[in-house]
């Protein structure tokens, strides 16, 4: 029986090229995704062996994905795409749950042993991300911690995509009234008062693209 991947990117091209690089190396894509939310109702209904999603995606990026996928997909492994590497984004994706990391610049035969070794139960982690950060996070070792629950962080990336309060109730399928509350606290947690603060803080964090 193949390996059968869930692939989730916003860009169509990306998608192609790693589709084909794939099932030239013998794996089955049973299912494409163009954001976060469409990649969790995906994995529900597809129950893949290993999920590759894109860290910076809309309305729901890779990590905040990750974690809702593996609480109804336990079984599925899930390996992130990225631009980076830097330890607050290794750290978020590791509680997460997430267990391989790939530089979008990294060569082919880089994900293909990922897809092998996250399916066979290990870590696979690409030069350039910190072993260090893992083996702290697996020593239980303290490390900073995110101020926004991942409730929080969701309502975060919307708000700074430009969602309205309204729309990202939607979403989320929450009240108005729960909507405006998760941007209050995230305002306060913060100590930033302005959308267009938050929006700044968003890009810092990798959540939405400059």
């Amino acid at each position: 029986m193949p390996i059968r991947v869930l692939l989730a990117d916003d860009h169509l091209l990306v998608r192609q090229g790693v589709k084909a690089i794939l099932e030239r190396n013998g794996f089955e894509v049973v299912g494409e995704a163009p954001d976060g939310h469409q990649a969790i109702e995906l994995a529900r209904d597809l129950r893949p062996d290993v999920a590759i999603l894109d860290f910076a995606m809309p309305l729901l990026n890779g990590i905040d994905a990750a974690r809702e996928i593996l609480k109804d997909c336990p079984t599925t492994r899930v390996i992130l795409l990225t631009m980076h590497t830097e330890d607050q984004y290794i750290l978020g994706a590791i509680k997460a749950g997430i267990r391989g990391f790939v530089v979008k610049s990294q060569v082919a035969e880089d994900l293909v042993r990922a897809i092998e070794e996250v399916h066979g139960g290990a870590f696979y982690l690409c030069p350039g991300v910190s072993q260090t950060v893992v083996q702290a996070y697996l020593g239980k070792t303290d490390l900073p911690s995110d101020p926004l629950s991942p409730r929080e962080r969701q309502v975060l990336q919307l708000v700074a995509e430009g969602k309205s309060t309204k729309e990202i109730a939607g979403l989320l399928g929450i009240s108005i009234k729960t909507a405006e509350s998760h941007r209050t606290r995230i305002m306060e947690k913060l100590d930033l008062h302005e959308t267009a603060s938050l929006v700044r803080y968003a890009i810092r964090q990798g959540l939405i693209q400059p």
